[in-house]
């Protein structure tokens, strides 16, 4: 496999990213781990600790984004928080078409800049 084929999806410190790199391995999930491009920031000095990005095939990003949710939703319910009404992961949002209600999951156009569903003021 090339770099070529793959994209950034993550970026983070050297053992998350080794660890979430063997993690898509045992699903399966070809990725690898490159150098991020150069931030303007860091030209020597700023305290940015060292990072890698992880790489994934493009048709697997949206494997891979659910994969990390079904994770923090288990964090999430481990600590005792009811994962319940959370929003969970679709298929990617088509474009031009509106995404779902951050909140509550509602698919529909917005009122006066609110969600028609539960209001939340997205506007």
């Amino acid at each position: 496999m090339t770099t070529a084929e793959l994209v950034p999806f993550f970026e983070g410190p050297l053992q998350q990213m080794r660890e979430l790199e063997r993690q898509l391995h045992s699903q399966d999930i070809e990725a690898e781990l490159a150098k991020p491009p150069s931030k303007a920031c860091c030209s020597g000095g700023c305290g940015c600790g060292s990072k890698l990005q992880l790489l994934v095939r493009k048709d697997d990003v949206p494997r891979v984004a659910q994969l990390m949710q079904a994770e923090w939703l288990a964090a999430v319910e481990r600590e005792g928080v009811s994962t319940q009404g959370l929003v969970q992961l679709q298929t990617p949002v088509a474009e031009g078409a509106e995404p779902p209600c951050p909140a509550c999951g509602f698919l529909g156009p917005l009122q006066a800049g609110a969600c028609g569903d539960c209001g939340l003021q997205l506007e």
